[in-house]
């Protein structure tokens, strides 16, 4: 199994710094994993922002120059691991601006005239690792679990990625936040999965 790490988050002091090295630890110490690659949006220096005009047109990015190897890196991967803070109820907009640009018609899915499009990305599996200051609840309870909804229905089911896994851990600036517990969780898991 080939698996790309997608980290979003400014600060390599951040707690979600701490979730990657238990990813790649785990990952590391998998004999199912073959390789381990890291994208992280902030160090490459990602640019989010959209650009549509008269030389630029949305229904052509899905071959732009420019994400030739970002697209390149997703083909690559069996699962695809998304490691981000919740801010303000969903991902940060660095990640979103990166997903509105590589999941893009053409490359992840195509239109079919029916309801929903074929996903371009089935066979692939996926594993979104969040962290937030609230309780973990606050996401289910009053934001009708608006987070993994997105993720999981309106990006990656979309494509064809239907098996996704969820670990949203909350009060995380909290000293009672079970820190070890929560990062010895993900190294655990990643030591261990399949596919």
């Amino acid at each position: 199994m080939k698996m790309l790490v997608i980290y979003t988050h400014p600060n390599h002091r951040s707690l979600s710094y701490a979730f990657l090295q238990e990813v790649i630890k785990g990952g590391n110490e998998n004999d199912r994993i073959e390789e381990i690659k890291v994208l992280d949006l902030y160090e490459e220096g990602f640019d989010p922002v959209l650009v549509f005009n008269e030389h630029k047109r949305r229904r052509d990015m899905y071959k732009e120059p420019a994400l030739a190897e970002y697209r390149e890196q997703l083909l690559w991967a069996d699962k695809i691991v998304f490691v981000y803070p919740i801010w303000w109820g969903r991902p940060p907009a660095m990640l979103m601006g990166y997903i509105d640009q590589m999941f893009a018609s053409g490359f992840a899915y195509k239109d079919t005239g029916k309801m929903l499009p074929e996903g371009l990305l089935k066979g692939k599996s996926a594993v979104c690792i969040s962290v937030m200051q609230g309780p973990a609840n606050y996401l289910l309870f009053f934001l009708n679990n608006a987070h993994k909804a997105l993720m999981r229905k309106g990006l990656l089911n979309y494509v064809g990625i239907k098996k996704v896994k969820f670990f949203e851990f909350g009060s995380m600036e909290s000293p009672r936040g079970r820190h070890k517990e929560k990062l010895n969780k993900i190294y655990r898991y990643f030591q261990a999965v399949a596919r």
